[in-house]
């Protein structure tokens, strides 16, 4: 026998958990996971990692996690294990693809910057309003000697 192995990474989706009962939960995101390893799979024979177990317990039984993101490995005996997947050096690539680009490009724009005015300067920039400060002190005086005749009264 050639030793193959199929390795799929799959999200599996686990919101109808909801619908069962609240003390049930995380037992049937555990069933589900496994149901959808056969149908996918197409094996009987599943095994589920602690890895995996423990993320679903995570939050205790009431509240299993929405979506969980697995690694499915179908061995020669038809065997499947269900593994947490990790990414692989995605990230790095990234950083990679970044560093490769010439930083010259960057240091020869150069910004040129304003001055900073002083607070001085912007007042003296601004044209000076005439206030009109005698109008609002009457209206202030007439109602204030209204007010004085009404309580008299």
């Amino acid at each position: 026998m050639s030793q193959e192995q199929v390795e799929r990474v799959y999200t599996i989706n686990l919101g109808k958990v909801l619908l069962s009962p609240n003390n049930q939960r995380s037992k049937r995101a555990i069933n589900m996971i496994r149901e959808f390893a056969a149908r996918h799979m197409k094996s009987e024979k599943i095994k589920i990692e602690e890895d995996v177990s423990h993320l679903v317990w995570a939050r205790g039984i009431r509240h299993p996690p929405r979506k969980i993101r697995v690694k499915l490995t179908k061995d020669d005996g038809g065997n499947v294990l269900i593994s947490k997947y990790q990414e692989e050096d995605t990230k790095t690539k990234k950083e990679d693809i970044v560093e490769e680009k010439p930083r010259s490009q960057k240091s020869e724009v150069v910004v040129e910057e304003k001055p900073a005015e002083t607070k001085q300067e912007k007042q003296e920039a601004k044209p000076e309003k005439p206030k009109k400060e005698e109008k609002p002190e009457k209206k202030v005086e007439e109602k204030s000697k209204s007010n004085k005749k009404s309580k008299t009264k």
